[in-house]
């Protein structure tokens, strides 16, 4: 159901973006929809149209029309968290094998952002409809309806806001690990926090590194992958396309079994699936990556083992690191001393 809202601003909103301004007061709604009604023409400021980047006045009046109703995609869930840091501004997590990071249109439940969304909240005791009809009451609609939130997810366009207006935090999505990588990702807790870091990752200034376990002996001690990624569109397929975008993946021998090998990978790029197609490329599939020739194993055995960036308040570098059991044993789980793969624990 639309309804028609109307908000005036505060003083301490002076200067916040229009964006983050409505996202602010509108946790439980997705960033994807309310840009969507900014540019859609259904939001005015002081009686016309701006544009998602307006600067915010004290006191300038806002109307806009919105569905509070819609689909909760965000939906906080009691899921243990292996959590290595974390403070005001970001949390670095370690996430398990086979958990998705944010919902999806088919996968809502389950994923990272419904466990953070849930942990960052908890001693609060709110949830996100909780705290979008807080925001809906503070507005002149009454908050009438009930309150949830979107079923559209802009996995790397989310901001997390703590104002008074918006007890909910909202984690902030800046990097991806695939469903079957396991490993450290960093989440920002505030707008500011997720504006400096995906910055940050957007002009490389970061370290990731991860293990692979792949299929035989790999023969060079070290060495640079360099093929060109792209999407076959018949086959819905990523691989290596001569047409493709410039991949690069720098990788290392940590360690050689007698069928297979342990490499540090380091994607110089960031190309969708990279890491598996680049060692598939070069004839040393990642073991249990069946599609592309690996052998078969119960999890993708690939790990983001190191993570490194900036803090984004005080500037530090911060490095992080999964810890390795014994020798010859990855973080993941996934080498067994006899030299054939197997979890731990």
């Amino acid at each position: 159901m639309i309804q028609r809202i109307e908000i005036q601003t505060e003083p301490h909103e002076h200067k916040k973006r229009l964006e983050d301004f409505l996202f602010d007061r509108f946790t439980g709604l997705s960033k994807m929809y309310l840009r969507d009604v900014v540019k859609n023409l259904r939001c005015e400021v002081n009686g016309e149209f701006e544009n998602i980047g307006y600067r915010m006045r004290s006191n300038d009046f806002v109307e806009i029309e919105l569905d509070l109703t819609r689909e909760n995609a965000m939906r906080p869930e009691d899921i243990p968290l292996d959590i290595v840091f974390e403070d005001n501004n970001v949390i670095v997590v370690n996430k398990p094998a086979g958990m998705l990071v944010h919902p999806t249109h088919r996968d809502k439940n389950g994923t990272l952002l419904n466990a953070l969304s849930f942990y960052l909240n908890s001693e609060r005791g709110l949830s996100n409809a909780e705290c979008g009809l807080r925001n809906a009451e503070s507005c002149s609609c009454g908050g009438q309806g009930e309150v949830d939130v979107a079923g559209d997810v802009e996995p790397e366009n989310k901001s997390a806001i703590r104002t008074p207006h918006s007890a909910f935090i909202r984690p902030g999505l800046i990097h991806r690990l695939d469903r079957q990588t396991s490993g450290l990702i960093v989440i920002a807790k505030t707008a500011h926090a997720h504006r400096v870091l995906a910055e940050h990752f957007k002009k490389k200034l970061v370290e990731k590194k991860y293990l692979a376990l792949v299929d035989g002996v790999v023969a060079e001690n070290e060495g640079t992958i360099t093929a060109p990624i792209g999407r076959y569109a018949d086959q819905k397929y990523w691989d290596v396309k001569h047409d493709g975008k410039h991949a690069e993946t720098r990788f290392l021998v940590k360690e050689r079994f007698v069928a297979t090998t342990l490499l540090e990978l380091e994607p110089v790029t960031g190309r969708t699936n990279q890491l598996r197609i680049h060692c598939a490329s070069i004839g040393h599939p990642i073991v249990g990556d069946v599609k592309r020739g690996g052998s078969e194993f119960e999890r993708l055995c690939l790990h983001a083992y190191k993570l490194a960036f900036r803090h984004p308040s005080s500037g530090e570098w911060l490095s992080f690191q999964s810890s390795i059991s014994r020798p010859g044993v990855a973080a993941a789980g996934i080498i067994n001393i006899d030299n054939r793969p197997r979890p731990i624990g």
